[in-house]
């Protein structure tokens, strides 16, 4: 028993410990091409949250992983058959009863560990800021804690190189052969201001790519993928180390 994981913990050691920061991983359930499960973001968020909160755990931090909540925001992908929405409103009532409990159990910061690309928590945050001011709610996307480049020849969004070889690591048996997947080729909008980024609209995804992903798995290996592990760990569990340290009344400099 890891006592660092809720799911794992009991009520007496629970009422016995101090917790300092609650975590709360969030993933989706979505197609991952054709090779990688529907669960893969929640496989990540739970092997990212679980390696980086036993780091944190060791170095003396009052860390608490809450159960992972399974399902994202998905409305691009209405269309693909078992990817599971919640609309963001529906995201932000279950993000609010978390924090509602936890104020009142006195845990007063919360780290959203997130991985999907189609979460976004910042306005919900600023929401909920209101409402609870005791609390500090910091969202990270752990994926963007290090820089894709120093692992991976493929850079991609979706059922990449960086998911299938972070799969490979913790999960291979999930992985299908790479010969099975698809060259996760995506199309680009043609309107200059969106293919720039420095506009945005939600893409269609069904009409983006024919296989689901959104980059090529190809050159995708267990090697490459405990590096970058490896390295977000390293970051995510010095993130949950500060958090717990940090003292409310005094967060800037």
């Amino acid at each position: 028993m890891r006592p660092y994981l809720l799911t794992e913990t009991t009520w007496r050691q629970v009422k016995q410990s101090e917790i300092q920061l609650a975590v709360l991983p969030w993933g989706a359930t979505e197609a991952h091409n054709y090779h990688l499960p529907y669960a893969t973001d929640n496989i990540l968020a739970d092997g990212v949250a679980e390696a980086s909160a036993r780091v944190a755990w060791e170095k003396g931090a009052g860390v608490m992983v809450l159960p992972t909540i399974p399902y994202g925001v998905n409305t691009g992908q209405h269309d693909i058959k078992l990817d599971i929405n919640l609309n963001p409103s529906t995201q932000f009532l279950i993000l609010q009863d978390v924090v509602d409990n936890l104020s009142r159990h006195n845990i007063n910061k919360l780290l959203i560990l997130n991985s999907h690309g189609g979460n976004d928590f910042k306005q919900m945050i600023r929401e909920l800021g209101l409402k609870f001011p005791g609390m500090l709610i910091v969202s990270c996307n752990y994926w963007q804690s290090v820089d894709e480049k120093d692992f991976f020849e493929n850079r991609g969004e979706h059922a990449g190189e960086m998911e299938t070889s972070l799969m490979l690591l913790l999960q291979p048996h999930l992985v299908r052969p790479l010969n099975e997947a698809g060259n996760g080729h995506a199309k680009k909008f043609r309107i200059a201001a969106l293919k720039q980024k420095w506009a945005w609209a939600e893409r269609k995804w069904s009409q983006v790519t024919a296989d689901t992903g959104i980059g090529n798995p190809e050159k995708s290996s267990t090697a490459k993928g405990e590096a970058c592990f490896n390295a977000i760990v390293a970051k995510v569990s010095e993130l949950m180390t500060d958090l717990c340290a940090a003292d409310l009344n005094n967060l800037y400099e």
